[in-house]
């Protein structure tokens, strides 16, 4: 694990405990908090792994001195599914925090679309003898 994920995971887990707090009142605690389980989503979502199971084993092998327990994949998916209201919450406050959150940055769709396909408008351009 480099000191620069160590340092992202610690400062994540930080804003996440502090916006979360204890939520759970009742039953057992967990042996992962709402706030690990969290971090641990988020970041795999910032780290780019799609697949939760490469997810877990990637964790399972770099990240046991931040996390010392790591659910399996049904457990995980279980309590991440339960906990979704928290990690919608969490990535808007991340965003919140971001600059680009007020950034006039506007987004559009690049897909093309075709015209002036027909016939007698492809013979009129100066693409017509190439197109034809």
């Amino acid at each position: 694990m480099t000191t620069d994920l160590n340092t992202l995971l610690t400062a994540l887990y930080v804003k996440i405990d502090d916006e979360i707090g204890g939520t759970r009142c009742m039953g057992r605690p967990p042996l992962l908090s709402d706030s690990e389980l969290v971090c641990l989503a988020v970041a795999q979502a910032l780290l780019g792994y799609h697949s939760e199971s490469r997810w877990l084993r990637y964790a399972n092998k770099h990240l046991t001195g931040m996390f010392p327990y790591l659910p399996q994949r049904a457990g995980c998916n279980k309590r991440l599914r339960s906990t979704l209201g928290l990690g919608k919450r969490m990535i808007r406050e991340l965003a919140m925090d971001s600059d680009f959150w007020f950034d006039n940055l506007w987004i559009t769709d690049s897909t093309p679309v075709p015209c002036g396909m027909s016939r007698p408008t492809v013979q009129r351009s100066n693409l017509g003898p190439v197109l034809v």
